[in-house]
């Protein structure tokens, strides 16, 4: 198992969201980016006080991610507002399907919109495609999700991740070594990479090592990694790996990795693969949020 960042934890939905004081601070910006310093110009010319209730519909089918993100941002602008939520996080949703109703001030409303959607929309797609890829490893392998995320949108990414069934590597630079070709490289090998990690933090963090080749691997597990990738290997390439580690280590694949391949390098024997598609190549999700008549 890949470790888990020990920062304070704060329960959304059925999920575990990390250091929720990030969330605040990614809101404002959003919020500040639409409203400026005037504030919604159209909305507050229209209206004052009146009252409405709006419906989030969704218009696709998968899973939903950001239920209660998609609260916070309205009680971000206006505590009074109302939110009934109908669904969680994690559950299945259709096309139709009435996620959440928001009542109050107008004005409040159609000031949060669009962030509200943003954030629930490209959340639930991610996890709506960790679900897709989650379900084509049919419990025969672990799908991880990567570092390649948008800046600032780290922990809501992997959260989403989560959500859709995968699992999270490591979070950041922080909380695991990871010695990569560059760093092999630089060092003048896998062996001597592991030494000056073992000698500077010990046993303190687990240590995973890329590998290009099965000398490489070799070589890994000789220097006693704790996790080894096989980066950009063929099946074929893979199953040997794998038979060399001989559970001496855990192994995942990566680089080059698709949905169509994912049953294939299952049988290698690999315990993981892992996939910045997941978080950095999706469709938003579609939802509508219309005025309840």
């Amino acid at each position: 198992m890949f470790p888990m960042v020990k920062w304070e934890k704060i329960t959304i939905g059925v999920f575990i969201l990390l250091n929720f004081k990030n969330l605040d601070v990614l809101i404002d910006l959003a919020l500040s980016e639409d409203l400026g310093s005037d504030g919604d110009v159209t909305g507050n010319a229209i209206f004052s006080e009146e009252l409405y209730s709006f419906r989030l519909i969704s218009k696709d089918e998968g899973i939903l991610c950001g239920i209660d993100v998609f609260e916070y941002v309205f009680h971000r602008i206006d505590k009074d507002l109302k939110i009934k939520k109908f669904s969680i996080d994690g559950n299945k949703i259709r096309k139709g399907d009435i996620i959440s109703e928001v009542s109050g001030k107008v004005s409040s409303i159609l000031a949060g919109e669009r962030t509200a959607l943003n954030f629930i929309s490209h959340l639930s797609a991610i996890a709506t495609k960790t679900s897709i890829f989650v379900e084509e490893a049919a419990g025969k392998v672990k799908i991880l999700d990567t570092r390649k995320t948008l800046p600032g949108y780290r922990e809501l990414h992997k959260y989403a991740v989560r959500c859709g069934g995968g699992q999270n590597h490591r979070m950041g630079l922080f909380d695991m070594v990871m010695i990569k070709d560059n760093h092999i490289d630089a060092a003048g090998g896998i062996t001597q990479a592991v030494d000056k990690v073992r000698a500077r933090w010990g046993n303190k963090y687990k240590i995973e090592v890329e590998t290009r080749n099965l000398q490489e691997v070799k070589e890994a597990i000789a220097a006693g990694a704790d996790i080894i990738m096989l980066d950009n290997m063929d099946d074929e390439t893979m199953k040997k790996a794998v038979e060399l580690i001989n559970k001496k280590a855990l192994v995942e694949a990566s680089g080059n990795m698709t949905l169509e391949r994912i049953k294939s390098v299952a049988q290698t024997g690999v315990d993981f693969i892992s996939f910045g598609e997941l978080t950095n190549s999706v469709k938003a999700f579609d939802f509508s949020l219309k005025e309840v008549k």
